[in-house]
């Protein structure tokens, strides 16, 4: 059985130890708030507008296919 080589000490009762979390640098957030920005404009799009005054696409499967969704998030489609 392997043991960690550094000391621990025991813990008060209702203490617990203290976690660090890690800074996270604004070069490497930044693609992804920027992909998953761009992601959720997308597929705000399909569920609000398309097949409406602007179409992406012809016929209604996909008007059918978030019709549902449409109406649980408040958006008229009728």
């Amino acid at each position: 059985m392997s043991q960690s080589s550094a000391p621990t000490a025991p813990l008060s009762p209702g203490l617990s130890p203290a976690v660090e979390v890690p800074a996270i640098p604004l070069g490497r957030l930044a693609p992804w708030a920027l992909f998953s920005g761009l992601l959720c404009s997308l597929v705000l799009f399909f569920v609000s507008t398309d097949q409406g005054a602007v179409s992406v696409f012809s016929g209604t499967a996909l008007h059918e296919f978030v019709h549902d969704g449409r109406h649980l998030l408040g958006y008229p489609c009728h």
